[in-house]
């Protein structure tokens, strides 16, 4: 029996650690560029409109980064030159979270707009 799913000894398990410590290592990095954003939103004292939307326009153009990176990243994988095929998931993942989290905060608004629509005056 040669391990388990046909992963061989200790080969398989190094790739796997390594596989492990590359999300690690991205997931600093997401967490590093989250950071300047809210120091920017705090240092902005515009008032409660232009810091807001300046927020939410930071977090749709990071959005579309990280789309564009993972579809770039897709295209090079079909294309064959880039090989690793965990970082190229990882980076569909991170697209994907990342979109239907802004699609949630969209659906958070709307249904607050929707209220305030609602409300006697």
């Amino acid at each position: 029996m040669s391990g388990i799913g046909g992963i061989g000894g200790g080969g398989g398990v190094q790739q796997i650690i390594a596989m492990r410590q590359q999300i690690i290592d991205r997931s600093q990095i997401l967490q590093d560029l989250h950071k300047p954003q809210g120091t920017e939103a705090a240092a902005a004292p515009e008032g409660p409109a232009g810091s807001f939307t300046d927020a939410l326009k930071t977090a749709i153009d990071i959005v579309s980064e990280t789309q564009a990176r993972s579809s770039a990243m897709t295209d090079a994988y079909q294309r064959g030159e880039v090989t690793d095929v965990a970082s190229v998931m990882l980076a569909r993942q991170e697209a994907g979270v990342a979109f239907e989290a802004t699609l949630q905060v969209r659906n958070r608004l709307l249904s607050a707009y929707q209220d305030i629509m609602r409300m006697g005056v």
